[in-house]
């Protein structure tokens, strides 16, 4: 399944299931087929997604200098970071929050 999020002020950002609901659950939305994110809620999004972002590269740094400190083999994250995925995504929320469209996904 894909998400396909849409809006009146921004292109359409298509991103795969697990990227789209991992997204989706960062701003506090419940990962359904069919939804809508309202202007009002978007700078909580972006915050949201921002506080996620910097998260994910502190238990990155810990968890490598932890092996690190053990002696242990560097640990495998994904190719693909966090801060990679979130970024059109916050880049819609940003946009569309000055143009105060909604943004919608599965209609």
């Amino acid at each position: 399944m894909l998400y396909k999020f849409k809006s009146k002020a921004a292109g359409d950002l298509i991103m795969l299931e697990p990227n789209g609901r991992q997204v989706l659950e960062i701003v506090g939305k419940t990962p359904q087929p069919k939804g809508i994110l309202l202007p009002a809620d978007m700078s909580a999004a972006i915050a949201a997604l921002e506080a996620a972002v910097v998260q994910e590269e502190a238990d990155r740094r810990a968890a490598t200098d932890r092996a690190r400190a053990e002696g242990a083999p560097a640990p495998v994250f994904e190719a693909v970071s966090l801060r990679q995925r979130a970024a059109p995504m916050i880049d819609m929320l940003r946009r569309c929050a000055k143009a105060e469209a909604e943004i919608v996904w599965g209609v």
